[in-house]
């Protein structure tokens, strides 16, 4: 069994590129330090490091170690803080993960009234696409997670928000397009397109592929993206138009981006999502019923 503890100085010196700083970091000493690795090694039967005389650098195997220990030290951490706040008074953090969406207000306003109502709960959010949240929702690293429709959702317990999000086209406001009241699918056939890659990759009862119905298979889709931000840069530097839900970027006043909704009119729905059978800390426990209770 792997220890914690060597995981941890595994982690040391991967984050310094050095064992002697490793080791000032970690208070042990260099050739303690070594020989934990060394077994370490031999343990995985794997190099991790590729040594030079004043530096070291991860191997392949290395860079996955990473990750997993990553993974297993912030699931024990979140273990430790959950049972260190198993008290009657409400304390402890809540770990939530979901896509980019201004529906996840509705969920601002429960932690807003939670903070206020236990000081000593936090919130920690993280952002993502369907496939990093429910990575990070399987392996217990998030209590919750947040989808956008379309999404998988059948091997999780949900409850459906009271929020939707209406789909439609980024565009540069000097585009042919811009001036239209709505964009239909053949407005989009030959355009370079790009496209959320949760919305084209969930093939089964996808209202969004339903929506292009036979044309879908007609679009030219130039790129795809999981956050809308770095999606956005393409579209100002002119290399095609995104389909995609609004009021995630600017496209305001002083935006040279603008929004066109789709014709027929489509809308996503969003789930609050958590693993079947699972056990609450007090605090996401709090948080799951005063949800509930507001829907």
């Amino acid at each position: 069994m792997l220890e914690f503890r060597v995981l941890r100085y595994f982690l040391a010196i991967a984050r310094e590129g050095n064992i002697t700083r490793a080791a000032n970091t970690l208070h042990v000493t260099q050739p303690t330090l070594s020989r934990q690795i060394q077994e370490l090694e031999d343990r995985l039967g794997h190099k991790l490091f590729i040594r030079s005389s004043h530096s070291v650098a991860l191997t392949e195997e290395g860079i996955l170690l990473r990750k997993r220990a990553e993974e297993i030290l912030d699931l024990v951490y979140k273990t430790e803080a959950e049972f260190d706040n198993y008290q009657e008074e409400i304390a402890g953090d809540v770990y939530i993960g979901g896509g980019e969406t201004v529906a996840i207000s509705f969920v601002a306003d429960i932690i807003n009234e939670l903070i206020t109502a236990y000081p000593k709960m936090h919130f920690h959010l993280y952002s993502g696409n369907a496939s990093d949240v429910t990575y990070r929702l399987d392996r217990g690293l998030i209590d919750f997670g947040i989808l956008i429709e379309p999404a998988d959702i059948s091997k999780y317990d949900y409850v459906r928000l009271p929020s939707s999000d209406k789909w439609g086209v980024i565009m540069k406001k000097d585009c042919h397009l811009a001036n239209k009241e709505f964009i239909e699918k053949t407005d989009l056939i030959g355009l370079p397109l790009i496209m959320s890659r949760q919305a084209i990759d969930a093939k089964e009862d996808n209202n969004f592929i339903r929506w292009f119905g036979d044309d879908f298979e007609k679009l030219n889709i130039i790129a795809t993206f999981n956050l809308l931000f770095n999606a956005a840069m393409l579209v100002k530097s002119g290399s095609g138009y995104i389909v995609s839900i609004d009021n995630i970027i600017n496209t305001g006043d002083d935006s040279e981006l603008c929004f066109v909704p789709l014709k027929p009119e489509l809308k996503s729905g969003l789930v609050l999502v958590w693993k079947k059978y699972q056990v609450f800390s007090p605090a996401a426990l709090v948080f799951l019923q005063t949800l509930k209770n507001r829907l």
